[in-house]
């Protein structure tokens, strides 16, 4: 398969997963007090670039299901720039899950004051959307991209042993 299919692959289907992520769990992906389960994967950077543009597509997606045009904008926004800047960072796993809970912190409680006329101050906001992207991201997130990281090495075509014998 050519590095370019790949790309695109791994792409589609990150962004797939995001968005069925956001559809199962779409009472707790919006509103002031939010854990946005699928922001999970924003740590995929770490493994592949192509989790840049998946999870990007997949908020935008999410957000055209569940937001409003200022969160399909912003929202979006915030998830490109932690998805590149996880990608940065991602000699040192601990630090990959950062960027998308302080994106989010300081992106999203501005998009919910103003485009869903929340009545909170920009500072609760701010705590509220932080702590969920802490679970989302911080917990969630580093779990995946350790469950991901030990299975790295695992050979997953076993039809292929299989087809040998």
């Amino acid at each position: 398969m050519s590095k370019k299919v790949m790309f695109l692959t791994q792409a589609a289907v990150i962004a797939a997963i995001y968005v069925v992520l956001i559809i199962v769990f779409e009472p707790i992906s919006f509103g002031e007090i939010q854990v946005r389960v699928a922001e999970a994967l924003t740590v995929l950077p770490f493994f592949t670039p192509a989790a840049i543009p998946g999870v990007t597509i997949g908020c935008l997606i999410g957000n055209m299901i569940g937001g409003s045009i200022m969160d399909m904008i912003f929202g979006t926004l915030a998830t490109l720039i932690a998805a590149v800047a996880s990608y940065a960072l991602r000699k040192n796993r601990y630090l990959v899950p950062i960027p998308p809970i302080v994106s989010n912190m300081l992106i999203i409680p501005w998009v919910l004051k103003y485009a869903y006329e929340l009545p909170f101050s920009i500072p609760f906001l701010m705590l509220s959307v932080g702590i969920g992207e802490v679970i989302s991201c911080g917990v969630l997130g580093l779990a995946l991209l350790t469950a991901l990281k030990a299975c790295r090495g695992i050979n997953w075509t076993p039809w292929k042993a299989n087809a040998a014998r």
